[in-house]
């Protein structure tokens, strides 16, 4: 959608380089990327890359303001939360080097993002196993491995059609009771011989 919105291309059939561009871009601008540090990364010009960063938070000013919102409330409290409440701390978020301050901002502003993110997927894993039990899978598919916002499971040829919409459920409701996400999860699973495969 970034891309689609950044670049004017369609979501359809987007070319895979327009999709890494936007990917460098989002994830970038959320890491206070400079525009020097965004060109380095794209091949590309400086000034370019100061476009496209300025196109972005024209286009989500959102974005803007919670990077904005979320440096003074760490200022102001030396920390900040996840969407769970769980607490990150930044004491030096006030210190008088800007080197040390930037960084503390830089990782004040992701924290959230990313502390949620972990938050949800330990939520998946504490419930996986009993999810398999119940289904009568637990000793057919076992989860192996988290990889980022990915889960890896060994699971019997047979019990594939079975394992895959279970665990999806698992994991799109695993913010649920507690929290009761505006938008909603997307988990896209796939079988295959080994992880590379799989993508």
């Amino acid at each position: 959608m970034t891309a689609s919105e950044m670049f004017g291309v369609p979501v359809e059939g987007m070319p895979s380089e327009i999709r890494r561009r936007a990917k460098a871009i989002n994830f970038g601008i959320i890491y206070g990327i400079s525009a020097f540090g965004l060109a380095n990364q794209l091949s590309i010009e400086r000034s370019e890359a100061g476009d496209y960063i300025k196109k972005y938070f024209e286009r989500f000013p959102g974005i803007r303001d919670y990077m904005d919102s979320t440096k003074a409330f760490a200022r102001e409290n030396g920390y900040v939360e996840t969407i769970f409440g769980r607490r990150a701390h930044y004491p030096e978020i006030r210190s008088s080097n800007p080197s040390m301050r930037a960084f503390n901002e830089r990782a004040a502003i992701n924290a959230p993002i990313q502390g949620s993110a972990a938050d949800i997927i330990r939520r998946a894993m504490i419930r996986m196993e009993p999810a398999l039990k119940d289904a009568g899978l637990a000793d057919r598919a076992r989860m192996l491995l988290q990889v980022h916002d990915e889960l890896i499971f060994e699971v019997e040829d047979a019990d594939v059609e079975q394992t895959i919409p279970l665990v999806v459920s698992v994991m799109e409701n695993a913010a649920m009771p507690a929290l009761d996400m505006r938008v909603p999860l997307k988990v896209d699973a796939r079988a295959a011989h080994n992880w590379d495969e799989a993508h």
